[in-house]
């Protein structure tokens, strides 16, 4: 029989033990879609990574490298803030 962990045993949830440390825990592998880049239509403008709430827009020098899909969750605030809709980004259901 196994013995019941004390509160005191418990971590608590909802802690961010250590600053700078959200890379090491992926996240994005319960989204039910997925922005895809386009890599021939999109103007480099950085939109989509000035509005990614997980940081998973892969800017290199100053442009669009890709898309971090460890980290991205799927909300689709990238597609729906680029100017250049259906041409740059856009949705996909997860496979």
């Amino acid at each position: 029989m196994t013995e019941l962990k004390s509160a005191k045993d418990i971590p608590i949830g909802g802690i961010i033990p250590a600053p700078g440390n959200s890379r090491s825990y992926r996240t994005g592998e319960w989204r039910s879609q997925r922005p895809v880049w386009i890599p021939e239509g999109c103007v480099h403008c950085l939109i989509c990574w000035v509005y990614c709430p997980d940081n998973a827009i892969e800017v290199e020098d100053g442009k669009m490298k890709g898309i971090d899909y460890s980290h991205c969750k799927g909300c689709g605030i990238c597609v729906r803030e680029c100017p250049r809709k259906e041409k740059a980004l856009r949705l996909e259901r997860e496979a």
